[in-house]
């Protein structure tokens, strides 16, 4: 087993090694313990399938001494992520190692990672990566935050030079696939009907105790033209309903959707931007965040405008039930350029909020009928072709509680929404190869 270190001392280890088959690496530093057999089984099931790297399952050992079962996830095309999650220990085949990074230059040592994702890209592309669905070994568990606390790394201002390196390497990789988009282009904000210039829409379910902060924020919203405020309850029995009945407001429709029509977060908004009530451009608000104050909404249409959009994003500040702001505060986005920020949003998590759509846009497209990465999905998808906005300032309040849906989820549903994102990530890397393909095919020569 070698500890990689970068690309350099990886061929030099191969080299050394005998240019024997395949190479154990173990990726960064935390403690790594074998169970017994467990490096045959690597490299039997990786000669097996003839694979260019090969991981597994694991489990963590926490300062206790207690050990927790850590199952990995299925590598996909969309899996570009920085972050994705192989373990401590790959196996690598030497061969292909030395062919991927043959062209590498010395600059690739100097990344903040040594080059390993530049080589990992590199190396599965058109191939895949095997996942041994079973327990190999153990490695020390060095974070012990929440999931909730560590979703937002990748916006952390302390992690910038590293995301910008990062960044780097994924547009090269999707200039190497033919994967990069063109200039995006204007939505173009026709005068069509519309029962309101804008809707703020809130889907809920079961949020009796924040869902009357949100209609308010919403209802507060100061603005020059009419606008109204779509909730889609769906299927609340915690009272959420009763609640919204108290709200006497013409601005508020209530669109309760039955247990039966099998709706996700994405199903309700579709609801919501299919209603005769939805206005020209629609408005997220989570059940249980506010606005930060009550020019959001103008300042949101006013972008769409100015720049001729069809989605526009702005940038929130997290915060306890309270309103108090928490660490790492202002989650701006402000990585996204117009250049790159559609590239790079193939390997990020997410776009920010709150998110604005052009309706008649939204309408075409649709959201994916789930209730996690149905808002990313769309997102990905606008931005192959259209103008994205983007604000800066702080223009809502997202809270953290023990109510949230992603606070402290077990390592099965952090796999779980995983596996989508990146499905969602192999669809739309999908989407434009073949665009670019099928544009430069339509190219006289």
């Amino acid at each position: 087993m070698i500890q990689f270190k970068n690309i350099t001392h990886l061929r030099e280890a191969i080299f050394n090694n005998g240019l024997d088959q395949f190479i154990l690496v173990k990726i960064g530093n935390k403690e790594v313990r074998l169970y017994e057999n467990s490096e045959h089984r690597l490299l039997t099931l990786a000669s097996t399938c003839d694979m260019p790297l090969t991981y597994s399952w694991y489990r963590e050992k926490d300062k206790d001494g207690s050990v927790k079962d850590h199952p990995t996830i299925d590598y996909q095309l969309g899996s570009l992520r920085d972050d994705f999650d192989f373990g401590s220990l790959v196996l690598l085949n030497s061969a292909d190692v030395l062919n991927a990074t043959d062209d590498f230059g010395p600059e690739i040592d100097d990344l903040p990672d040594g080059g390993w994702y530049a080589l990992r890209l590199k190396l599965l592309t058109g191939r895949g990566a095997l996942c041994i669905n079973e327990y190999l070994y153990e490695q020390s568990r060095t974070d012990y935050r929440l999931s909730g606390q560590q979703q937002h790394d990748y916006v952390d201002p302390r992690n910038a030079d590293y995301q910008a390196a990062m960044e780097s390497v994924c547009r090269d990789h999707l200039e190497y696939l033919n994967a990069l988009i063109p200039a995006p282009k204007p939505a173009e904000i026709g005068a069509s009907i519309f029962a309101v210039e804008a809707s703020v829409v809130i889907p809920v379910r079961n949020r009796v105790g924040t869902i009357l902060d949100a209609v308010r924020s919403a209802l507060s919203q100061l603005t020059d033209f009419a606008f109204n405020v779509i909730v889609v309850d769906n299927g609340s029995t915690d009272g959420t309903t009763d609640a919204l009945q108290s709200v006497h407001d013409a601005r508020l429709h209530v669109i309760h959707v039955a247990p039966e029509e099998g709706l996700g977060i994405g199903g309700c908004w579709n609801k919501a931007i299919q209603s005769d009530e939805c206005g020209r451009f629609a408005v997220q608000l989570d059940s249980d965040d506010v606005y930060s104050g009550h020019d959001t909404l103008q300042r949101i249409v006013d972008k769409f405008y100015e720049e001729n959009c069809a989605m526009v994003v702005g940038s929130y500040t997290l915060t306890d039930f309270n309103l108090n702001p928490i660490p790492p505060g202002l989650i701006s986005h402000s990585e996204w350029s117009e250049e790159n920020g559609a590239n790079n949003a193939l390997r990020i998590n997410g776009f920010g909020a709150p998110r604005a759509f052009y309706t008649p846009i939204a309408r075409e497209i649709l959201f994916p009928n789930v209730s996690y990465g149905e808002d990313y999905a769309m997102a990905l998808r606008i931005s192959r072709t259209w103008k994205v906005g983007r604000i800066y300032e702080s223009l809502y309040n997202c809270r953290r509680w023990e109510g949230n849906s992603d606070a402290a989820l077990p390592i099965e549903k952090v796999n779980e929404n995983n596996i989508y994102k990146d499905f969602v990530r192999t669809l739309e890397l999908l989407a434009r190869i073949h665009e670019n393909n099928e544009r430069e095919d339509s190219i006289p020569f």
